[in-house]
């Protein structure tokens, strides 16, 4: 995946991440343990498994049900997830792993170091679920006192400046935080960014289908539901909702779409502090600056301009009380998971049942470690790390990103369509590129961040502070290249364009994705597919606009740009036929990046693959050739499940296509796979013109 970190929510708001890793263990020790058991050995997965495949299937036919269909088959999608996948069944087995962990520490207190004492301390507290149902709705209450406690609109900025700092949610009315500037990569300056909305994305409140329609109804239920059990009277409540309705529908539409934040030139509006308040000017930004401890900032970045136009449009018309509703609601809505069930379930209720299809909730242990992924994570880090990854398999990870770096270099090389100039330009940002694998080189100090065993909610509260401080405190200080994104124990990877890094966390690189047990086809399949994919990202429609020290930077020939955006015409119009669910087609400008990088990266994993074959020849095995084998090891790291409303909901929001197009969409475009398997033209995998950038 592309992380561009000034628009990454992680740094702006708070919120459970998915995380997930894999371990090679032994299987025997946990073969009888059940979803709802911690682990202390994780199961070994092959990165090429024959019973997922489904043989009757003919893979010139359709590639992806010929690997994945067992598999399919024989994994249905748990009760309590919107997905079931390879990746996801990781993220279960890493979670009971690190359940394991976590609960260790909170039992045996004796011996603890400081980073064990704070995730044990945490842990206990979140799963002491009498104590937090016995607090109900109290935790909250200080915050909305101090809402109701508002006199008039000019108190609005103070207010505001309290409510971010304790809870980082970009959707009270806008989101501040800090990054790079997207010019000098070596700054950070301040970042106001859009926000202020609760649905999944601005397409919500505007889209005018029955289905986005009846959603509308059920998202104010909700909402009325949530007030309710705030003490709310019903005929006020379904007010209530309404008026949030209203006021984040505004905002919405004066939202930039999913595909417009995929330009960084639409969302780059440097400006000073007259500026900026030029936009809002019933608002103090004076007042707010200091309510967060940063008066002395004087240069922002405003993603979004219109946003702020719109958004002092509401403040002023808007009265008091109104302000204080959406308040209410967003503070609400964004502390539900840390109250008493009601607000649980009712959050569940909607978040996950409503909008993903979700049957069921998943269990507080579940939450309770993502939650210290998301707050500790590089505490819980340090235990997985030294537990789990060994120098060996960082030196391995280190020799394929190398054979696929040099790949990429000899592809530039080779472009027919790619002036010398150009081609300079891009070798040079290729050269530039840090490889990141496995942990941060020098883990984060939580020191400042007190943690207490009887105190989930303050936990929370002061998880939150120390977060956004810690981000805060950047502005105007060099740039920390060493800092990572994701966690060591996270299944997935990254490429940051202001870092110009890609990064592959210790999770990524384990069985299935990563098999030492396995011949070197399918690693290279699957592994050296997900490397070349963050390597092509830096060169996709959006990565391509930085420069090799992480600027936004035009580089490119006017000729090589035209010719560059002509061939990436052809995968968009190639995934623009294919059909997620009902009518529905994909974004196929949305999904261009993604789908950019799997095809580029598969052909950089093959490039690799076959000098390594030359090294290292293989034979086949199971009656499939080295070849196949390798398309099949790409295969199936994408195996999954989805329900129909989550591949709604993605294909608003998601910019990956869903899996089967990811695979059978690469697939196509590859005349060496039609080798491997002998396709013939006119069979669906056979593509007639076949598209390639890199």
């Amino acid at each position: 995946m592309l992380q561009l970190r000034p628009l990454s929510a992680a740094l702006l708001a708070f919120g459970l991440l998915s995380n997930a890793a894999i371990f090679a263990a032994d299987t025997t020790a946990n073969a009888a343990l059940k979803p709802d058991q911690p682990l202390n050995a994780l199961p070994y997965h092959p990165s090429l498994d024959l019973s997922s495949m489904d043989t009757s299937v003919d893979p010139c036919e359709d590639f992806y049900t010929y690997s994945c269909g067992g598999w399919k088959a024989a994994n249905p999608i748990p009760s309590d997830r919107s997905s079931w996948s390879v990746y996801s069944k990781l993220a279960q087995d890493n979670q009971q792993y690190l359940w394991g962990i976590l609960a260790g520490f909170a039992k045996n207190t004796e011996g603890r170091n400081a980073s064990q004492q704070k995730i044990g301390d945490y842990f206990a507290s979140c799963m002491d679920e009498s104590s937090v149902e016995s607090r109900g709705i109290t935790p909250l209450q200080p915050t909305l006192d101090l809402i109701a406690g508002m006199k008039d609109k000019a108190s609005l900025a103070k207010v505001l400046a309290q409510l971010h700092l304790a809870s980082a949610d970009e959707g009270l009315f806008f989101g501040f935080g800090a990054s790079q500037d997207l010019s000098d990569s070596n700054s950070v300056i301040a970042f106001a960014t859009g926000g202020g909305i609760s649905l999944p994305d601005r397409d919500f409140y505007t889209k005018t289908d029955e289905k986005s329609k009846k959603m509308r109804e059920q998202y104010t239920q909700h909402v009325a539901k949530t007030f309710e059990l705030s003490g709310v009277a019903p005929a006020q409540a379904q007010q209530f909702s309404l008026t949030v309705l209203a006021i984040e529908t505004e905002l919405a539409k004066a939202t930039l779409t999913q595909v417009e934040k995929r330009d960084p030139y639409q969302q780059f509006h440097k400006m000073n502090l007259k500026a900026l308040q030029a936009l809002t000017p019933n608002f103090s930004w004076n007042a707010y600056l200091e309510g967060i401890g940063k008066k002395e900032l004087t240069s922002f970045n405003v993603t979004e301009p219109k946003f702020y136009k719109k958004l002092s449009q509401q403040w002023q018309q808007r009265s008091l009380a109104e302000l204080q509703t959406y308040l209410r609601w967003h503070v609400l809505h964004n502390a539900s998971a840390q109250l008493s069930s009601p607000f649980v379930q009712e959050n569940f209720a909607f978040y996950s049942k409503t909008l993903r299809g979700v049957p069921e909730q998943p269990p507080r242990w579940k939450y309770c470690v993502g939650l210290i992924d998301v707050q500790l994570g590089e505490a819980l880090g340090q235990e997985f790390v030294k537990r789990n990854f060994s120098p060996e398999l960082k030196e391995q990870t280190l020799r394929m990103t190398l054979q696929i770096e040099a790949a990429m270099k000899k592809d530039i090389e080779s472009l027919s369509w790619m002036s010398a100039k150009t081609k300079a330009k891009a070798q040079e940002k290729l050269a530039s590129i840090v490889n990141k694998i496995g942990y941060p080189d020098s883990w984060r100090d939580y020191s400042n961040f007190e943690v207490k065993a009887n105190d989930f909610a303050g936990n929370v509260q002061r998880g939150t502070v120390f977060e956004t401080r810690r981000q805060l405190a950047k502005i105007g200080k060099p740039v920390e290249r060493a800092e990572w994104g994701m966690t060591p124990q996270t299944v997935n990877a990254y490429y940051n364009p202001q870092m110009n890094d890609i990064n592959f966390p210790a999770g990524v690189l384990q069985p299935p994705l990563f098999d030492n047990k396995m011949d070197a086809g399918p690693n290279y399949g699957n592994t050296g597919g997900t490397i070349g994919h963050e390597i092509i990202h830096g060169f996709d429609d959006e990565g391509r606009q930085f420069d090799a020290k992480g600027n936004l930077k035009d580089w490119w020939d006017k000729k090589d740009a035209k010719a560059f955006l002509e061939r990436s015409q052809c995968i968009v119009d190639q995934y623009a036929g294919y059909t997620i669910v009902d009518d529905i087609k994909i974004n196929s400008k949305l999904t261009l990046g993604e789908d950019s990088a799997d095809l580029g990266g598969m052909l950089l994993a093959w490039m690799a693959w076959q000098a390594e074959f030359a090294e290292h020849p293989s034979e086949a095995r199971d009656g499939l050739s080295p070849e196949q084998r390798f398309f099949i090891g790409f295969a199936q790291w994408d195996c999954a499940n989805d329900r129909p409303e989550n591949l709604r909901v993605n294909a608003l929001t998601n910019p990956h296509s869903p899996a089967q197009f990811r695979i059978n969409g690469v697939a196509v475009n590859m005349p060496q796979f039609h080798k491997a398997f002998a396709c013939k033209a006119g069979q669906a995998m056979v593509k007639k013109d076949q598209c390639r950038v890199w």
